[in-house]
């Protein structure tokens, strides 16, 4: 089957949506990413912003794709991978992710997104710059939209979908 991947902005539901998935192929392995990086430094994901910087967190995102990729080609295992809202902002990761995974794009409208930020607030460094949420949102789906469409091999719409529904999709068009 290989490997999933799950890319889309921060509150598109990426972890729920691989929890679900892991419970539809329970031979699977489920990553979370930050959590991933997390055990890896042994900091938080707004710790590493705060002490290191963005630039820092990103290579390290890297870093952490490169040993799971190469892991899972020595073992042969595949996984479940929810991916950081930012990370397909580097472009080697682009590539890894592409060329590892099947990656689907759970795409999101600003208002879902919003709601969700709101209803799920976390501690989400990449939102902490003073502006209101809704802009913040808006800035940063600018930037990102068209990096999670073109490293995406499918589209979900989860505006439609709640969770588990997203997961059943995705599982019925990899078989």
């Amino acid at each position: 089957m290989g490997s999933i991947s799950l890319i889309g902005f921060m509150g598109s539901g990426k972890s729920s949506v691989g929890k679900e998935i892991s419970k539809l192929l329970p031979g699977m392995e489920f990553i979370d990413l930050d959590d991933y990086i997390e055990a890896m430094t042994g900091m938080s994901i707004p710790e590493i912003f705060e002490k290191q910087g963005e630039a820092a967190f990103r290579a390290m995102e890297q870093e952490a794709l490169e040993i799971i990729f190469m892991t899972n080609e020595l073992t042969g295992e595949d996984c479940i991978l929810s991916l950081g809202g930012g990370t397909v902002t580097t472009e080697a990761c682009r590539r890894m992710i592409r060329r590892n995974t099947t990656c689907f794009y759970l795409k999101a409208s600003v208002d879902t997104l919003v709601h969700n930020l709101e209803t799920w607030p976390g501690d989400r460094p990449m939102l902490k710059t003073g502006k209101d949420l809704r802009s913040r949102v808006e800035e940063l789906m600018a930037s990102r939209s068209k990096l999670y469409e073109s490293t995406a091999h499918h589209v979900i719409d989860v505006d439609s979908n709640d969770y588990t529904a997203a997961a059943v999709d995705i599982v019925t068009s990899i078989d």
